[in-house]
């Protein structure tokens, strides 16, 4: 699902402080989300996305600059999964709708 919502990421150095850096967060699905931050993470670093009232819980898989941000691919851990009854970010589209009403559409195109 594409979306976009802020969220708060919240994690622990290596000297182990808690460190906290607002995110974008632009895809989620049941078992990992896209975020853009301002600022690299280390592949592998265990943090805490939270929104609203709840939290999803995961590991940094990747971490790319592309253009204005550095994109971050966080698997989520454990049982943790994402369900739209728990959290609806606030713009949540799902790509298969744009698809089918693609395929609805008559062909314009001349012969």
């Amino acid at each position: 699902m594409l979306c976009a919502e802020l969220v708060e990421l919240r994690w622990r150095d290596k000297h182990g402080f808690e460190r906290r850096e607002m995110a974008h967060l632009e895809d989620i699905s049941l078992s990992g989300a896209c975020l853009q931050a301002e600022k690299p993470f280390v592949r592998g670093t265990a943090l805490t996305i939270h929104y609203g009232n709840g939290e999803l819980v995961g590991t940094i898989r990747y971490c790319l600059y592309r253009d204005w941000g550095y994109f971050l691919g966080v698997g989520f851990t454990g049982k943790c999964k994402w369900s739209s009854r728990h959290f609806k970010p606030q713009h949540l589209l799902d790509p298969r709708t744009l698809v089918a009403r693609a395929s609805r559409k008559p062909s314009t195109r001349p012969n």
